[in-house]
């Protein structure tokens, strides 16, 4: 028994048509099942259904994965098609419900994914994202101990020409007191509200001069820098962008298909859950 055998089991996820490989040059044969030849394409479509543990092995055990299962497919299909298991009803009934999903991917293929152009792409990028007004941010330090006393001395000493960034090191319990306090740049909605408000009402440069209280303790907040918050460039986000475009292509396709064809759901439970479920949701 070949050491691939325990692979085999893991190696479809679906079924694989593997008769009709065209004969071309760039398909060669590259084995034979009695008098039937297994082609390059065959094996390429084993490999796409590999397990995606077995994705991980190296590429020639791949290959050899792969091989076996279309060998050891070929073997019982022949089996079956002489025990007739070809006519049975729900072999047919599978076969069609494949080949019509098979059909659908095919054509979200043609029209979705390969459809998308990097203007399409590039013109949702200026409508939704490069268009937003800019966001102000802050880059903050702050100073938490646990009582509001605590706090209060700590702005004494800060009124008294202490350095915030010592005082930091020196009297926070917060993880990053090692940095003096420091929180980077960060814009409205990242901090809890109390913080936010204390901290976006400070001037450039300047620190609270009342304890901030939050559910982590006491806080003496120091604002060292305001600016714009610049958008995320179209390569940061272009794969998001594009499932959008993606998105709304495809709903499109869909939106156009029922209404040539209409579409009718005669289960009332199911009709709602359906209706439910494919619920127009508002797009941008």
């Amino acid at each position: 028994m070949s050491r691939y055998k325990t692979l085999v089991a893991a190696v479809f996820v679906a079924a694989i048509a593997v008769n009709g490989a065209r004969a071309e040059e760039t398909d060669p044969v590259i084995a034979k099942v009695g008098e039937q030849e297994v082609r390059q394409s065959e094996l390429n479509l084993a490999l796409g259904g590999l397990d995606p543990q077995l994705q991980q092995m190296p590429e020639e055990q791949k290959r050899a994965a792969a091989l076996s299962a279309v060998i050891d497919v070929k073997l019982l299909a022949k089996n079956a098609e002489k025990e007739g298991l070809q006519d049975d009803a729900v072999f047919k009934q599978r076969i069609a419900y494949l080949t019509e999903r098979e059909l659908h991917n095919a054509f979200f293929k043609k029209h979705v994914v390969d459809a998308v152009t990097k203007e399409d792409v590039k013109a949702r990028y200026d409508k939704e994202i490069a268009a937003i007004p800019a966001q102000e941010e802050i880059k903050a330090r702050h100073i938490l101990v646990k009582t509001e006393d605590e706090a209060k001395a700590v702005i004494q000493e800060l009124d008294a020409g202490k350095s915030f960034v010592e005082l930091a090191k020196a009297k926070s319990s917060d993880p990053n007191k090692d940095d003096g306090g420091d929180l980077g740049y960060f814009a409205k909605g990242r901090m809890v509200p109390e913080f936010e408000a204390a901290a976006f009402a400070l001037e450039k440069g300047t620190y609270t001069k009342t304890p901030v209280k939050t559910q982590f303790g006491f806080h003496v907040i120091l604002v060292e820098d305001k600016r714009p918050q610049a958008p995320p460039t179209l390569e940061q986000v272009e794969p998001q962008v594009r499932q959008l475009v993606m998105r709304d292509k495809y709903l499109e396709l869909l939106a156009s298909a029922k209404k040539e064809t209409g579409v009718e759901i005669l289960d009332p439970a199911l009709k709602k859950a359906y209706d439910e479920a494919n619920k127009p949701q508002e797009t941008k």
